[in-house]
């Protein structure tokens, strides 16, 4: 049965990039491209960012099967820390500084339970 987990990293950006970037190559790591049909395949997940600290703070909330945790983690530290080139050749303008699991929000307890069941 899918649980659901969280992600989050900082990552240190260029003042004006593009903050929706990240999410998309989160995206790209686990379903292939950022622009799909749902389901995700591997882990159904939700991206936020926001401005922390000099950096970009981003949360990754996802779910899967307790055995695939792992294997979407390791997806998601590659793709944030630019080992992920976009479909167009674009490489990631930011460089990861801190990536950690982290717990489920009360806010976000909702949402995790949308995605358990997508």
């Amino acid at each position: 049965m899918r649980q659901a987990f969280v992600q989050e990293a900082v990552l240190l950006m260029e003042p004006h990039a593009d903050v929706q970037a990240p999410g998309a190559a989160v995206t790209i790591a686990l379903c292939g491209h950022w622009d799909h049909e749902p389901p995700c395949p591997l882990a159904p997940h939700y991206v936020s960012a926001a401005a922390a600290d000099g950096g970009l703070r981003v949360r990754i909330l996802f779910v899967a099967e307790p055995d695939k945790e792992g294997e979407v983690r390791h997806l998601i530290e590659q793709a944030l820390s630019g080992q992920l080139e976009f479909p167009d050749g674009f490489t990631t303008p930011w460089q990861l500084r801190a990536s950690w699991p982290s717990e489920i929000s009360a806010e976000e307890t909702g949402h995790a339970k949308l995605l358990i069941r997508s």
